[in-house]
């Protein structure tokens, strides 16, 4: 596999847009399924954000996306959200946007706190974030619905290991 991360560009939106378009996807992301290349587009072509893309060979499989907050005094928090294309699952892809992010926030956008939000029955998701060092924080109650009925998030967020021992 040659595998490399770069930079989203305008031109990987139809690329997300087709690894949004499976179910096993949008199901653990707060969207609805069948997302429109718009509403794709809104969610990652903001200037703001910091988005990066995994490409194998020269088809995107995956993205990462650090989501920077516009409050003043949260500028050193950030959101994340990561999606795989299916037919790449289980080969690190993962891992690996996770592990340049988590770099790229502490060693280049003076990030302090990596938040997500997961769905509590995601076990392979909950275990990755927890091998990267992510805590569960929270569990909220029938918070999201999904698939006919409510279910349970996990809220998760690492701490930058030179201000954990601070908080």
């Amino acid at each position: 596999m040659d595998l490399h991360l770069r930079h989203l560009e305008a031109t990987d939106i139809p690329a997300l847009f087709d690894i949004y378009s499976f179910p096993s996807v949008s199901e653990n992301t707060s969207q609805l399924p069948y997302l429109s290349s718009d509403k794709v587009s809104s969610l990652f072509l903001n200037s703001d954000d910091y988005t990066l893309v995994a490409v194998n060979d020269t088809k995107v499989v995956g993205h990462v996306s650090l989501f920077l907050s516009p409050k003043i005094r949260d500028r050193h928090v950030a959101g994340i959200g990561i999606a795989v294309h299916p037919e790449s699952h289980g080969k690190g892809i993962g891992r690996t946007l996770l592990l340049e992010a988590i770099n790229q926030a502490d060693n280049w956008l003076n990030l302090i706190r990596l938040e997500l939000e997961v769905h509590c029955d995601n076990h392979g998701a909950v275990a990755l974030y927890t091998s990267l060092g992510f805590e569960i924080e929270a569990e909220k109650q029938l918070s999201t619905f999904k698939a006919g009925q409510y279910s349970n998030m996990y809220l998760m967020s690492r701490i930058r290991p030179d201000f954990a021992a601070k908080a």
